[in-house]
């Protein structure tokens, strides 16, 4: 039997689950880690300036393709609790990234060691297991343990915390006969199916409500194809959009109280029928519930059993992972096409294309300071279906989904639940490191931007190249706007003069100075008829130099963005609306008068 350090011991194991890339900070309870990550080879290493910026790498890189599991590492004590954040965004997303931490010796556990925190007790509550390995003969099941449970059920993270005595011990370990756990996930029965399409098949006017599951399950083509053969038009949330092209003649928009168009809540709001799959019922896609579910039969298929009737009770729920339901329903969908029975549903589905060519927003706007609804037009133009959009919250998130067109699963990496500002630089620098191919582009309010800038200089140094959009109206917009209904604007203020850059006026900080500091390109636009050429030279430059590319677009300081405080059938629309095709000119449906 071979011989080797626990710590070695654990980095075989992540080359035989999969891992090839990691992300971390190193220090001294977690050097034993990084010998052996050193030794053994196989695995990238790419060094975040922060370990919360290395849990959002993490939860990026794997966001983009199906399979991957990001790894990030630290030390014991604050590095641990700064990837907190990290493990709460994953959680709530179903994304499994593990997280591994150095600790104080075991014997110094209840000593109060420097930098010796219990965080293990501290990341239960936001990941599926987090356990300190106390025995190192345990490391090699604890960490086979870990990955079966990040990829069984419900996806979600793990933190393994491993003592330094514990990583320098000697174990007996083979990693060449290791073998990964087999993966458990639910599957609906073909009864539980034929049920759930009688019920959408009784139905006049149904909807599919395809969530963030679709696309964990990698199953968008089998949710494509269900919803052609039925002819049911389709809902993305906002964690699955992009299952169905933006374009397709069955999408029929987005829902809720911010993330949405106003076709697509028109058409939620005529619906008699809801088959929800791999979605949560989030409160801001549903509203109130009262408006949400009247007059509407509500099937819901989710791969954890305790998701149903969390939010509320469905008329009959599945507990499936989402592509193993999508086999049976395509199954059932063909067996009835081809004996003739499916319902017509084209007048349905044409029906909510009619209010997508007529409900629109307006993004044409030539005013200086620049509206941000032509920065999202110009992006339709510049970045093409390919592009992989990383966004997180605020004003900028909440109209980039309003306006922007995704036509592909995972090209819109948007953490959804947790929505952590600051997640956005590290995010995106983990999206292009597991996909370097890709064209990425991210998008960032100022202050989302400013609280992980310095995850910038990581691109720098590891030569990762991409485009971030920012939009910069020196406010915390969405508080702002939230503000209103307290009738006070209060300390969400980001303006001051700056006195290195009066040429700023209010707009204090020189994000332009700041990112050429830490080894990127910048470039800032004043005016919007300047917004496509410095989109175009941002590509230009990310590919020449191989570094992140910040555009920064001036807005006015004021915007109230389209949204709901209560009910989807309350959005308050704050801008003028669409009333002619010139004033959406990049909609994918053109304006009818």
């Amino acid at each position: 039997m071979a011989r080797m350090t626990a710590a070695r011991a654990a980095v075989e194991i992540l080359k035989r689950e999969g891992v090839s890339r990691a992300f971390g900070v190193p220090g001294a309870a977690i050097n034993p880690f990084y010998a052996a990550l050193k030794a053994s080879g196989g695995i990238q290493h790419t060094l975040a300036r922060h370990v919360e910026g290395a849990s959002h790498m993490a939860e990026g890189y794997t966001r983009t393709h199906p399979g991957n599991i990001g790894v990030c590492v630290g030390t014991s004590g604050p590095a641990g609790t700064d990837m907190i954040t990290g493990l709460y965004s994953a959680s709530g997303d179903s994304i499994p990234i593990l997280c591994i931490t150095g600790q104080a010796p075991t014997a110094r556990l209840h000593k109060e060691d420097f930098q010796a925190v219990d965080i293990a007790a501290i990341a239960g509550p936001v990941t599926k297991m987090a356990v300190t390995v106390l025995e190192p003969a345990q490391v090699p099941g604890v960490l086979q343990q870990a990955f079966h449970l990040m990829r069984s059920g419900r996806p979600g993270p793990v933190l393994v915390d491993l003592p330094l005595d514990v990583q320098l011990a000697e174990i007996e370990f083979d990693p060449e006969t290791y073998e990964p756990l087999p993966v458990y996930k639910p599957a609906a029965t073909r009864a539980q199916a034929a049920k759930a399409l009688a019920m959408l098949q009784a139905s006049e006017r149904p909807l599919i409500v395809a969530g963030g599951g679709v696309i964990n399950a990698d199953a968008s083509d089998l949710l494509t194809e269900f919803a052609e053969l039925t002819g049911v038009p389709v809902v993305p949330t906002l964690m699955g959009w992009g299952t169905l092209p933006d374009d397709h003649p069955l999408n029929a928009g987005m829902v809720g109280l911010q993330t949405s168009h106003r076709y697509g809540n028109a058409t939620f709001l005529e619906s008699d029928f809801v088959l929800g799959i791999g979605n949560r019922w989030a409160n801001r896609h549903t509203g109130g519930l009262d408006v949400y579910t009247e007059g509407r039969t509500f099937v819901h298929v989710d791969i954890e059993p305790t998701q149903i009737g969390r939010v509320f009770a469905p008329d009959y729920g599945i507990a499936s992972d989402a592509r193993a339901a999508l086999e049976l329903f395509v199954e059932l969908a063909r067996e009835q096409r081809d004996a003739g029975t499916l319902p017509d549903r084209s007048a349905w589905a044409e029906s909510a294309q009619e209010r997508r060519a007529t409900l629109q927003r307006r993004t044409h706007f030539e005013d200086i300071p620049i509206k941000p609804q032509r920065v999202y037009e110009e992006m339709n133009r510049a970045f093409g279906p390919e592009t992989r959009y990383v966004s997180t919250i605020g004003l900028s998130q909440i109209a980039g989904a309003q306006m922007l067109h995704v036509y592909r699963p995972r090209h819109w990496i948007n953490c959804g639940q947790a929505g952590p500002l600051g997640w956005t630089v590290p995010a995106a620098l983990g999206v292009a490191v597991a996909d370097p191919t890709t064209p990425v582009v991210a998008l960032s309010g100022d202050y989302d931007f400013q609280f992980m800038i310095e995850e910038l200089a990581v691109g720098a140094q590891h030569r990762i190249p991409y485009v971030h959009v920012l939009v910069n109206n020196a406010y915390l917009g969405l508080i702002r706007q939230a503000q209103r209904n307290f009738d006070i604007d209060f300390q969400v203020n980001l303006e001051f003069e700056n006195i290195n850059a009066p040429e700023l006026g209010v707009y204090g900080v020189d994000h332009v100075k700041v990112a050429e500091g830490l080894g990127c390109k910048a470039l800032r636009v004043t005016d919007p008829a300047d917004l496509a050429g410095a989109f175009a030279e941002a590509r230009k430059l990310a590919e020449e130099f191989r570094v992140p590319v910040v555009v920064e677009a001036v807005l006015e300081r004021v915007t109230n963005i389209a949204m709901s405080g209560s009910d989807i059938d309350k959005v308050s629309e704050f801008e003028e609306l669409a009333t002619e095709p010139g004033h959406a000119p990049t909609a994918v449906r053109t304006l009818k008068g």
